[in-house]
């Protein structure tokens, strides 16, 4: 029985404290979160570093400064953030866990870094002849421009609508065309389009474009 009682008046005091202690570890969790507003700047000139990655360490997430260098993320007091980019010196900065309020302003300075690439010996050729020759039989990838024009062509778009499987959405446009064209055409008999003008205007038309020539080449992406 005393048992009893005393569980009795622990679960009493349990839920009277309980919203207390989460009142009180709410207002924990607020406090260790703040908000760090800055900029990334070169350490000798002040001059602006665009795109730097800002990752905080340990965690999933980050963030990237714009092209003025201002960036902004929400983190822990405690946590280190992790700045990287291109031709700078990596650098970790701790926030400080003692740290008053919500918010807090930070320059962050960077240390270009010198990359060195291996050495590179350039050999002429022995003859005029053989130059000319390499030149001429020299295979130059396209750039993105001329694979963006070539994937983009008329002719590549329609070798690629006859010979591709359709999707999903182009099945469904399809059936609900038959099924409005077996609805309008119901209880009388369909036209004929070998006495439509239009289908063959479009048949012709097709026919002057290529369209029924046999493909040999392959319509895989560049």
């Amino acid at each position: 029985m005393h048992k009893k009682r005393s569980y009795i008046l622990s679960l009493i005091i349990i839920f009277v404290l309980s919203p207390f202690l989460l009142k009180a570890q709410i207002a924990e969790f607020r406090d260790s979160v703040i908000q760090i507003s800055g900029i990334t700047m070169t350490a000798d000139s002040l001059r602006a570093i665009p795109a730097v990655s800002i990752l905080v360490k340990g965690q999933n997430r980050g963030t990237i400064s714009n092209r003025s260098g201002i960036f902004s993320i929400v983190v822990f007091k405690g946590d280190t953030l992790s700045f990287s980019a291109v031709g700078f010196k990596h650098k970790n900065y701790r926030i400080p866990p003692d740290i008053k309020g919500n918010s807090f302003s930070l320059i962050q300075l960077m240390v270009e870094d010198t990359t060195y690439l291996p050495v590179t010996i350039i050999k002429p050729y022995l003859s005029r002849e053989e130059f000319e020759r390499a030149f001429a039989n020299m295979d130059i990838p396209d750039d993105a421009y001329e694979v963006a024009r070539k994937n983009t062509s008329n002719a590549r778009l329609r070798a690629m609508a006859r010979y591709m499987p359709i999707d999903g959405r182009e099945g469904t446009n399809q059936y609900l065309k038959k099924q409005a064209q077996n609805l309008y055409y119901a209880g009388q008999p369909p036209p004929q389009n070998i006495f439509n003008p239009l289908a063959w205007a479009q048949f012709i038309q097709a026919w002057k474009q290529g369209d029924f020539k046999r493909k040999d080449d392959s319509y895989g992406s560049y």
